[in-house]
């Protein structure tokens, strides 16, 4: 059966189950759901821990072999099985459906997987194990929820920020400097844990003590782009170059983000229904609410001009000399400058780019 991360301490405490399946890449919440059912497992006398890693070559005979037998020392086991790849082959695939049925209530079971695509999550051994035993499926925390978050977690340690404007302003600060890591989010509110006692927490307060631990991602960067969040667009941007990210990567996730929002346009002035136009182009998850606003606020003549000004920036980063466009229509001096004015023109629907703000210093 699946179960919500939220509900997971009511279910422990109601007794546990022989089998869990623990999937997604939000680490740090896949991480502390797994310390939960650790910490059940052993209170349940389950004290005999085994972890075994599925790498080239893995013995799964050896598993089912685990899962059947008794500890040496007559303990109850916790038995935990990591899929790092979350492909286990042909071979592991039929050795998870016997572990799904097998039945010992001497062994706890804990498999831990990365995200799944819908192919995986469909494939026999996953249904069989969801079947036999409890999954959790470990979302990611969208950019959207994550003062929330914070704010959740800060309440967990006894504090909380100001009401008001200052309140959301602090964990809005916190978020812009954490984007992307959660586990760091993590770190610096028990960091705040530490230097300030239980209460109210006020800005400057948190503005000194939290540090900038972003860790930007070029597939979020489409997200800021999609939204019109220029501030966003430039720190991610200013964070990507900063952190040494290959400057035809970011021009490849650009482009393909303006080549999508044309064709659906394109697609949508013709007739097609939306819905049919995302599932075609691939657009799926925070993409999808995104797209609809998008698609409204930019033309067909901005796409076009940014395809455009996409070419020259291509040339550019590769070391290519001449341009391939009109007198006058060079792209900025530096690749980066002209990524976001490509960005912007998706941003704020082909109007005149401003130059990003001057990145703040690092600490």
């Amino acid at each position: 059966m699946q179960l919500k991360l939220d509900a997971l301490e009511a279910h422990l405490a109601k007794g546990l189950k022989g089998l869990y399946v623990v999937y997604g890449d939000e680490h740090l919440l896949a991480q502390e759901a797994c310390d939960r059912i650790r910490a059940a497992a052993r209170a349940a006398g389950f004290t005999d821990r085994t972890v075994f890693t599925v790498e080239r070559g893995f013995d799964w005979s050896g598993l089912i072999g685990a899962t059947q037998s008794m500890s040496l020392f007559g303990d109850r086991q916790l038995i935990e099985l990591r899929i790092p790849t979350g492909k286990p082959g042909k071979e592991g695939g039929e050795a998870l459906k016997t572990l799904a049925g097998a039945d010992n209530p001497d062994v706890v079971t804990l498999v831990t997987l990365p995200r799944l695509d819908g192919a995986t999550q469909k494939a026999g051994w996953f249904t069989a194990l969801i079947g036999a035993g409890v999954a959790l499926k470990i979302d990611p925390v969208e950019r959207a929820q994550l003062p929330m978050w914070v704010g959740q977690r800060l309440a967990q340690q006894g504090q909380r920020v100001a009401p008001g404007e200052e309140g959301r302003r602090a964990l809005s600060f916190i978020a812009e400097r954490v984007e992307g890591n959660l586990l760091a989010a993590h770190q610096e509110i028990q960091k705040l844990g530490l230097l300030y006692p239980e209460g109210v927490l006020t800005f400057e307060q948190i503005h000194d003590a939290v540090l900038n631990v972003a860790r930007y991602d070029v597939f979020k960067l489409n997200e800021a782009m999609l939204t019109g969040d220029v501030g966003r667009l430039a720190r991610m941007l200013d964070g990507l170059k900063g952190e040494g990210e290959a400057a035809v990567l970011v021009l490849w996730a650009l482009v393909e983000e303006v080549r999508t929002l044309l064709r659906i346009k394109r697609g949508v002035a013709s007739g097609k229904p939306l819905a049919t136009l995302l599932r075609e182009n691939r657009v799926w998850g925070p993409r999808e609410r995104l797209i609809g606003p998008a698609l409204s606020r930019v033309t067909d003549e901005a796409l076009e001009k940014a395809l455009s000004l996409a070419a020259q920036l291509d040339r550019q980063v590769k070391g290519l000399s001449g341009s391939t466009g009109k007198r006058g229509s060079e792209p900025p001096p530096d690749p980066w400058a002209g990524m976001f004015e490509l960005a912007m023109a998706v941003a704020h629907g082909g109007k005149p780019a401003q130059a990003p703000p001057a990145p703040r210093p690092r600490r």
